[in-house]
């Protein structure tokens, strides 16, 4: 009897709690992380029109890469501005929404009227500024999404009375973990699609698959349209709720509190609009020069910048969360900072796997799924655990989930597929992993966007939310200067073929994979716990 109740309870706490904690206020801002999700459409067609169209390297990609992750590190300005003009959010959701729609304007055109965008400018240069276009628009929008969570929890009850701390709190958790799961549904929801439309494309004609990859970014139009819906759904959400309350009686006052919460007027920073002005200027002017190392100047000045913005943003705290933030920004930059292998293991796995467009497709569908059901089920753990013992947790699981990617590149699926008579084959090994695996992206941010979230003034919610995200967006550029690093000491190289005469202008050399997906494993693993062992042992142990 006492294990039953025990499963009741499980169920209860995982399954039955965070839908009786939903609110409808939580719909606006998730319908823009939604759309944030439904942004990896495209993102198999990417791939393969860059390996079967463009002859950029890993490195030059992963450079690349460095360049597209600038923009989420102004999320610390933009919070502030969205602060100031809070009643103006929708109009900057209306911007990154134009943005995503011209870079995926730029992709459709490239795929299906090729020699037309070429006259204009080169393919390369194209591909380059629709990769640049795609965070600026998402970043804005995340920016208003993020302290549209904040405003999404309610203090009050329907009547207008405070709710106790505790169930605030508790409320938070909860909503972030919709954040995430909005996401990831909406990466679910792309993967299902990516798998219908890639069956049987090991049958189709060149002509026929340039069709599918241009109707799918014709269907990602869609995603800038989800995220305004979701603005303008909030809107009627307030207008509603202004109006209940009006009728028992609340002054307007009254009502601007109860729903925004009391707060003082947000007056305008300038030492971060002034920080954040040196550092846009910084950052195009280094990056148009031909200065050596331009990226690694980059981010040592973006760092500098961004570290002096949170120094005089963090004054709006006590001394001890002040340092609890501290050493949680340290600890989750470190894990975030860690390096990959690049896209030579993708190229590897077409190539030489014959991984084809439909089972990667079906990879991410089963990622997105696993990913949803892992958030719900160890969404206890998080709200109990603090984000250090996640991050080591989550540290040693990626060292021991990243060893069947090198067993793949040593033929592990070779003496699999002889003792199993072929059932367990290299598609299998990827299935089981990507099933461990899955679940385990996620999860670190949660527990660290839920404290940000109950912890930001009210006055300075998009602002202070920011502040952590620019911080820890950074992490992501050192991951792609890292990963350059990698990939210029290793080096790996997927055929390229003329479209045109078919000819090899670029062979293929995979021997270095190996030792680079070793490395990779090995300082994912040591560097996060031996930070998590050093900011523990400091005042600035996180206890959240």
């Amino acid at each position: 009897m006492a294990k039953v109740t025990g499963v009741l309870n499980w169920l209860e706490e995982v399954v039955i709690d965070p839908w009786r904690q939903f609110h409808l206020s939580f719909v606006p801002p998730l319908m823009v992380y939604l759309a944030a999700g439904i942004s990896g459409l495209t993102g198999i067609v990417g791939t393969f029109f860059v390996k079967e169209y463009l002859g950029l390297s890993a490195s030059y990609l992963a450079a690349l890469a460095f360049w597209a992750g600038l923009p989420w590190t102004l999320k610390m300005p933009l919070g502030h501005l969205v602060d100031i003009w809070w009643r103006y959010k929708e109009w900057l959701v209306y911007l990154g929404a134009s943005l995503i729609a011209l870079s995926l304007s730029i992709m459709y055109g490239l795929i299906t009227a090729t020699e037309s965008m070429r006259a204009i400018l080169p393919i390369e240069s194209w591909y380059v500024i629709s990769v640049l276009l795609t965070p600026s628009g998402y970043v804005i929008q995340d920016v208003v999404a993020d302290a549209m969570t904040v405003e999404a929890v309610p203090n009050t009850d329907d009547a207008g009375n405070p709710l106790p701390e505790d169930q605030v709190k508790h409320l938070h958790t909860t909503m972030q973990t919709f954040g995430r799961v909005a996401i990831i549904g909406g990466s679910l929801l792309v993967a299902g699609v990516n798998v219908i439309f890639f069956a049987d494309v090991e049958n189709m004609s060149p002509a026929e698959k340039v069709d599918i990859y241009g109707f799918i970014y014709q269907l990602a139009l869609v995603i800038p349209l989800v995220s305004v819906l979701g603005v303008l759904f909030g809107k009627y959400l307030t207008k509603r709720r202004e109006r209940g309350l009006q009728a028992r009686g609340y002054s307007r006052d009254q009502i601007v509190e109860i729903i925004t919460g009391k707060q003082q007027k947000t007056t305008p920073n300038w030492w971060l609009f002034g920080g954040s002005l040196i550092f846009v200027a910084f950052t195009v002017g280094v990056g148009l020069s031909d200065i050596a190392l331009s990226q690694e100047i980059v981010f040592v000045g973006a760092m500098a910048i961004v570290m002096f913005l949170m120094h005089r943003l963090m004054m709006e705290l006590q001394p001890q969360a002040r340092r609890e933030l501290i050493g949680t920004a340290a600890i989750v930059f470190v894990f975030r900072a860690v390096p990959g292998p690049g896209a030579g293991m993708t190229w590897f796995e077409i190539d030489v796997l014959n991984f084809d467009q439909q089972f990667l497709a079906l990879l991410a569908l089963l990622t997105s799924t696993l990913t949803m059901i892992g958030m719900f089920l160890l969404r206890p753990m998080m709200a109990k655990r603090s984000i250090a013992w996640v991050i080591v947790v989550l540290s040693v699981a990626f060292g021991i989930l990243t060893l069947p990617n090198i067993g793949l590149y040593y033929g592990l699926y070779l003496w699999t597929e002889s003792w199993s008579n072929g059932v367990i084959d290299a598609r299998a090994i990827a299935v089981m992993d990507t099933m461990l695996e899955s679940p385990l992206g996620q999860i670190a941010m949660i527990p660290m966007l839920a404290w940000i979230a109950r912890s930001a003034p009210p006055h300075l919610k998009a602002t202070f939310f920011a502040v952590m995200a620019s911080f820890t967006n950074l992490a992501l550029s050192a991951a792609s200067l890292g990963t350059k690093y990698l990939n210029e000491w290793k080096t790996v190289a997927r055929e390229v073929k003329d479209p045109m005469t078919d000819t090899v202008s670029v062979a293929a050399d995979y021997s270095n994979l190996g030792h680079l997906l070793i490395a990779v494993t090995l300082i994912g693993v040591i560097v996060p716990i031996l930070t998590v062992a050093i900011i523990q042992s400091t005042p600035w142990k996180t206890k959240s």
